[in-house]
């Protein structure tokens, strides 16, 4: 059978503007988020609030090419970036963004920590 990528279009098309700007910008991060973000649903990355804790410093950015779940406490000041957050997540973070919105924010993907 001949893997053919996501179904959703919104993340078919996320991942296509991904490859642009890594194209257009020479950022090799975005294609990275891009390849990560096209794999099946059960390889994508998952991770808890407690990991995004443990693994980031205080005004960091995060980003994470999968879903973000409402495990654990966050106890500093982070911005986490995800393709998708559950409702437990969206209440402990304060300061979420989409994938998207970071491209646009932060194009040069300058000061980004990978989380997965």
């Amino acid at each position: 059978m001949k893997r053919t990528g996501p179904s959703n279009e919104e993340l078919r098309n996320l991942i296509q503007d991904l490859k642009q700007l890594s194209l257009d910008q020479k950022v090799p991060l975005w294609k990275r988020i891009a390849k990560d973000l096209e794999k099946s649903t059960r390889q994508r990355r998952i991770i808890n609030i407690s990991k995004i804790n443990r693994f980031s410093k205080a005004n960091e950015t995060i980003i994470v090419p999968g879903k973000v779940l409402g495990t654990g406490d966050i106890n500093h000041n982070v911005t986490v970036a995800a393709w998708q957050f559950s409702e437990s997540a969206k209440d402990k973070i304060k300061s979420l963004l989409s994938i998207r919105d970071l491209m646009k924010t932060n194009p040069k993907g300058k000061k980004l920590r990978i989380l997965g």
